[in-house]
């Protein structure tokens, strides 16, 4: 599908992602990636975040309001909990945790699973796929506005965790 790859290899797509598990024969199938040099320890606290806020382009979905730029010390995540918040309003829900591994949730009738990948010991490979079970020209539309935005995130959250200290 147009659309579905950014930033990932062959190995990044042949992989399994807990998203995997919850939605069978999905029609949009979209995977997304980058190398943070950053350890995964410092990039888990700024997915793990991603409860608070998109992190995409703020005036889209985020109604404006910019998404934090510093950590806050949040407690780990916790499946049922809303997923993010858009302007301030949880939306979605967590589906699956492993701290400082991975964080699924859906969103919008989406399923995601950000995938935290050790690259050395001062990089991580972060991982996104999404699925969703829809009408295959809706599964177009969807993968290329997600592709936009989603890359936007993880160039943001690479950003983010690069110039945190550990």
């Amino acid at each position: 599908m147009f659309g579905d790859r950014w930033g990932v290899t062959d190995e990044d797509v042949a992989r399994s992602y807990p998203c995997d598990d919850f939605v069978a024969a999905p029609t949009l199938r979209a995977w997304r990636g980058v190398r943070v040099g950053a350890p995964t320890t410092v990039v888990w606290r700024w997915v793990a975040q991603v409860r608070l806020a998109p992190y995409a382009y703020d005036w889209i979905d985020n109604f404006g309001r910019t998404s934090p730029r510093e950590l806050l010390g949040l407690p780990e995540p916790r499946v049922g909990e809303p997923f993010t918040s858009v302007g301030g309003r949880g939306q979605g829900r967590i589906l699956s945790v492993d701290p400082g591994h991975q964080l699924t949730g859906t969103i919008i009738n989406a399923v995601l699973s950000y995938v935290l990948v050790p690259d050395g010991d001062e990089a991580t490979r972060l991982l996104l796929k999404v699925v969703m079970r829809t009408n295959p020209v809706v599964a177009l539309g969807l993968c290329v506005g997600d592709l936009v935005m989603a890359r936007r995130q993880l160039l943001n959250l690479k950003q983010l965790a690069e110039r945190t200290p550990e």
